[in-house]
């Protein structure tokens, strides 16, 4: 299994995964343009997509799943109220296949499982692989954690985790007071000391990789969110940090 981080942050998000030559997407927030660009600088440019699943309906994750659909005449996945949401933003559609949260979809070499996560969309979801040899779970843009969200990454040998934001640098800095509430609230998103209990809470001693992703770039360092990580996976797990400006090199998990 190969993951590719196209884009991780609050101006676009794109996830590829490959293995045995089949392969999907997860989420497109970057223009078709940047995104195909993007995957033949992370070693993806020659594998023809499946699928691609979106995690819920706000921009930065699906601006540009339509024009990607239609590019490689591909259906795309998500919950029943995250496809109605985002019904304007994804235009006319090759096709469309619902996965309600708690449900899974079986592709030649993989599984792919959806599971609700917190967070102030329709009907968002975080997302588990699944393959003979190891499982790979997703969860970003969420604002907490709790018992279904670390059911469903337990057992994972790789996971990409969102670190959103250092609790000081947002308290402290120039966001307006509303957004800062938001981004805080339990539907908002993951700060370094949650995603780290989160990452604690799942870690086990067969977990390889950890990808940090979604990284505030007004409210948070890489330097704090790997400092984070590392306060609880130790030295045993690959930490690895999604960048917004540029791919990270295909993942071998």
């Amino acid at each position: 299994m190969r993951l590719g981080v196209l884009a991780s942050g609050s101006r676009g998000n794109a996830l590829v995964i490959e293995h045995d030559g089949c392969m999907v997407f997860i989420d497109a927030g970057l223009s078709g343009k940047k995104h195909t660009e993007r995957l033949h600088e992370a070693g993806f440019g020659d594998i023809f997509p499946e699928a691609l699943f979106i995690s819920h309906e706000h921009s930065d994750h699906v601006k540009g799943a339509g024009v990607l659909a239609r590019k490689w005449n591909i259906p795309v996945y998500g919950s029943r109220g995250t496809l109605n949401a985002s019904r304007t933003s994804l235009g006319k559609l090759p096709g469309t296949e619902v996965l309600e949260n708690g449900t899974a979809v079986d592709f030649r070499s993989f599984s792919v499982s959806a599971f609700s996560i917190a967070h102030d969309a329709t009907d968002p979801s975080g997302y588990v692989i699944e393959w003979d040899s190891g499982k790979l779970g997703v969860a970003t843009d969420l604002g907490k954690s709790g018992p279904l969200v670390e059911a469903n990454l337990a057992g994972c040998t790789a996971v990409v985790l969102e670190f959103n934001h250092d609790e000081k640098m947002l308290w402290n800095g120039n966001y307006p007071w509303h957004l800062k509430q938001r981004i805080a609230s339990t539907t908002g998103h993951l700060s370094n000391s949650a995603a780290s209990d989160l990452l604690g809470a799942v870690y086990h001693k067969d977990l390889m990789v950890c990808v940090l992703a979604h990284l505030s770039q007004e409210n948070n360092f890489p330097h704090l969110a790997e400092k984070a990580s590392r306060e609880v996976a130790g030295g045993t797990v690959k930490i690895h940090t999604g960048m917004q400006d540029a791919p990270l090199p295909a993942l071998d998990l």
